[in-house]
Parts: C-alpha cells; structure tokens; sequence
C-alpha cells in the first residue's frame, strides 16, 4: 500500500474513532448514568454531576491522542514513517493513555472512600483501565521502535 493511501486509511480510521468517542461522551454516558441514578433511587440523584464531570475528564486525553494520531498519519504520508517526530508522539500518547487510566482508576477509588461509588462499578472499571495501559504499553513500543527506525534511517542517508 502507497504511503498516501495508508495515510487517508489511518486518517479515516482516526476520524471514525473521534465520531465514536463523541457519541459515547454525548449520548451513551448521559443516559447511563441518569439510568443508574434511576435504580439506585433519590439517593444517589446527587451524585449524578460529580460522576459526569469525572467521566468527562477521561475525554480530554483522548482527544490529545487524536490531534497526534492524525499528525503521526500526516507524517506518513509524507513518507516520514520513521521519524523522530513520530517516535515522540507515539510517546507522548503512550504517557496519555497511562495517565488517563490512572486517573480514571484513582478516581473511581476516591468515589468509593467518598460514598459515591459502588465496589461493582469499581470493578467494571477494570476493563477501560486495562485497555488503557494496554494502549499505552502498545504506543510506547511503536514509540521505541519508530526511534529505532528513525535512527537506522539517519545512518542510510548518511552512507553513500
């Protein structure tokens, strides 16, 4: 595949990731939560915006690591694969998704001690922070391996 065609690939890839990410943030959670409010009855009414609020801070990682996906594919299509450029931005989404996975643990953790989470909900929180640290470990070694290609690629352009 042509490095332009891999390009608009990644991009529309990217792009449908974000539009999911979207509808998620915007219609899914809402309705969750006020569905969870719903069975857990007045009592838990108040803990509605805290929790929203909370969620919606997972948001803003992840729209970081959009804005650099879609230059690490901009960058390909460039044929600049393997570049420094790109081994740093892979890094620097490996180190978002690690914080937005803590953050949302550490988080959860705090609205149990405050009362306002369930140890079930606790639990069921595993999953997205899992795929968080799977993500990162995955981007820091694209990371480590996008250098390395950088650096070989520097050492061919300087051989005759």
């Amino acid at each position: 595949m042509e490095q332009k065609k891999f390009s608009v690939l990644l991009k529309v890839i990217i792009t449908g990731a974000v539009i999911c990410c979207v509808l998620v943030y915007a219609l899914i959670v809402p309705e969750v939560g006020k569905s969870l409010v719903e069975a857990g009855g007045e009592e838990f009414a108040p803990y509605y915006l805290p929790w929203y609020l909370f969620v919606l801070g997972t948001a803003l990682p992840i729209a970081a690591a959009a804005v650099l996906a879609w230059l690490i594919a901009v960058n390909i299509g460039r044929d600049r694969s393997f570049s420094r450029e790109n081994a740093k931005y892979l890094s620097v989404i490996a180190i978002l998704a690690a914080a937005d996975a803590a953050y949302f643990f550490i988080g959860n953790l705090v609205l149990l001690f405050l009362g306002m989470n369930h140890p079930g909900l606790l639990l069921a929180s595993l999953l997205p922070v899992f795929a968080g640290a799977a993500i990162a470990v995955v981007a820091a070694a694209l990371s480590h391996y996008a250098l390395k290609g950088a650096k070989l690629q520097e050492e061919n352009d300087l051989t005759i």
